[in-house]
């Protein structure tokens, strides 16, 4: 038995008995990643995941046009639980994303990003816990392009806590650390059009409608690297009034979703 935090109670798991339970039910998970041009790090992501899947589980990977080797190596991996798509739809990580969980399988889904690298224990865990939430967002380790550390927690950087306002003002969702069930991917999906990210659409509306619980344990080396600076960690360089009308947008279609899609959920059960 081990604990960890989880949405601010210490929480025990027996992981032993986690992958029993997961292997009684037969919970196929279906692990979404999105590639542009990604050919540097797509090798050390694609091996971290496939470690951590059963024969019975999927990795889809959508690319999004790559002009670089990306594709020569995914399909060199040559393992038939890679699904490679091409987004045919809407470009860049919203539609590339969304193309991937489209053609999800799975109950459980995991979103991966094509660069970082998924620490050993990031499935069983988030399993876990998703034995108790809807949405487990677990938080990451960041990382230089050569693996040197740059801050232990993105969490404590972000200052970064469940909640649906304050999400929706400072956002922690993170698609790389983030399982959800498919209760959530069926709500969630189709995209709407003009929201500027994915994960923040999928983590706002999972913590209306759901239960989204935040792990203090590091899961994944999260990479940033090239044009992807951490300043943007320190401080948002966008202008105000791009802040306030994308926060204003997302929140517009988040209302619109709850009204015109009812979730699986009884509304008692929601979380506050």
């Amino acid at each position: 038995m081990f604990a960890f935090r989880l949405s601010g109670c210490y929480e025990p798991f027996d992981l032993a008995r986690d992958w029993y339970l997961r292997m009684e039910k037969m919970s196929k998970i279906s692990v979404c990643m999105a590639t542009y041009n990604g050919a540097r790090f797509v090798d050390e992501q694609i091996s971290s995941i496939l470690a951590q899947l059963s024969p019975a589980d999927e990795l889809i990977i959508s690319d999004d046009g790559s002009t670089d080797d990306t594709v020569h190596k995914i399909r060199a991996w040559n393992d038939p639980r890679i699904i490679l798509l091409k987004n045919s739809g809407k470009r860049g990580p919203v539609g590339n994303f969304e193309n991937a969980l489209r053609r999800a399988s799975g109950e459980i889904v995991f979103l991966a990003d094509q660069d970082d690298i998924w620490l050993e224990d990031k499935v069983g865990v988030q399993l876990a816990a998703l034995m108790e939430c809807d949405l487990v967002l677990s938080d990451a380790t960041v990382v230089d392009e050569e693996g040197n550390l740059l801050y232990q927690s993105f969490f404590k950087m972000n200052h970064s806590g469940p909640g649906f306002v304050r999400n929706w003002v400072n956002n922690s969702f993170m698609g790389c650390c983030m399982a959800f069930n498919r209760k959530i991917l069926d709500y969630v999906l189709p995209f709407p059009d003009n929201i500027a990210m994915h994960d923040s659409w999928i983590g706002l509306n999972a913590a209306l409608i759901g239960r989204c619980c935040f792990l203090d344990k590091p899961l994944v080396l999260y990479r940033r690297h090239g044009s992807n600076t951490m300043a943007s960690f320190k401080k948002n360089h966008l202008p105000v009034s791009y802040q306030i009308r994308y926060r204003l947008q997302m929140m517009a279609h988040i209302l619109l979703r709850r009204i015109s899609k009812k979730p699986e959920y009884p509304v008692e059960k929601m979380q506050q």
